[in-house]
């Protein structure tokens, strides 16, 4: 058999083909690997919506859930995206090298200019690291309401760059990443309701306690705000002591979806028991409210 044309189209022409190659075979395992990415992230959000329909009963399974999802996806996008740019950076490489290229040389220019480049974007990337670190560790998400030091609302979106917080007032603010110090939660577990009321100093303080402890009960007998409360309210006692006033601190662990609403319900039933009970906050004492995070 002459094989000799064929020895000479592979001699003109092996250059192409393995540029072809290259191309193809890029082409198809960046398509494989993406296909992977979107099964286990589709496969991750269809059981946790799956077992979210199971379970539906418990209050707090919906929020864990929405957030697991929205983690599966981040992190998705992210493999993805860091899927097409490794296998174009190796398929260019390849490439250059079959034309003959001197790909070493073209690599330590890169790399000043990667350098210089990431000298002067050093804050983009420290944003974008700590972007990931905040989704990987699942340090807040979607809907939850934070405490990022000169910032506090609910968070509207979380993205690898920046974090959109709005606060009480309805301002949206950008947060970048990189410049949030620290994250004070109060979506994640649970929450507290802090009520401390000041009385004159001669009051009776076990008819008080009684009467705060009647205020929460008579909330969560409350079709409305029941569900909501997390075991029974505590009083920690006399908080403060002077001349003038007793304060008495009375503590309510709830569901952080909706810690404002409980704390207004609870010092609406506090009047009411108030009344009842004869007892009267003393005259330049005051009342507030706090939530806290465990």
């Amino acid at each position: 058999m002459n094989t000799a044309w064929f020895t000479e189209f592979w001699a003109n022409y092996q250059t192409p083909i393995h540029v072809v190659l290259i191309l193809l075979i890029a082409v198809i395992g960046r398509a494989l690997l993406l296909v992977s990415v979107r099964r286990v992230v589709s496969g991750v959000v269809s059981g946790v919506k799956s077992e979210a329909k199971a379970v539906a009963e418990d209050t707090e399974s919906p929020l864990v859930k929405a957030r697991v999802v929205q983690r599966t996806k981040t992190i998705g996008s992210v493999l993805s995206n860091f899927i097409t740019w490794g296998i174009a950076l190796i398929t260019v490489t390849m490439v250059l090298n079959e034309l003959g290229v001197q790909v070493g040389a073209l690599i330590a220019g890169a790399g000043i200019l990667g350098a210089a480049v990431g000298f002067g974007a050093q804050s983009l990337v420290r944003d974008l690291i700590s972007g990931l670190f905040i989704v990987f560790e699942d340090q807040y998400g979607v809907g939850d309401v934070v405490d990022l030091g000169e910032v506090k609302g609910a968070i509207e979106a979380v993205g690898l760059r920046v974090t959109q917080v709005r606060d009480v007032e309805g301002t949206l603010w950008y947060v970048r990443n990189g410049e949030i110090a620290r994250v004070g939660n109060r979506s994640q577990g649970f929450s507290r309701v802090i009520v401390d009321l000041s009385f004159d100093p001669t009051v009776d303080v076990e008819n008080a306690k009684t009467a705060m402890i009647g205020a929460t009960n008579s909330v969560a007998k409350s079709k409305a705000f029941g569900q909501l409360l997390i075991g029974p309210a505590e009083v920690w006692g006399i908080q403060a002591l002077s001349g003038d006033a007793l304060v008495i601190r009375l503590v309510q662990q709830v569901s952080p979806k909706a810690v404002d609403d409980v704390a207004r319900e609870i010092r609406a039933a506090l009047v009411l028991e108030l009344k009842k009970a004869k007892l009267s906050l003393a005259s330049n004492g005051n009342s507030f409210t706090v939530n806290l995070k465990k």
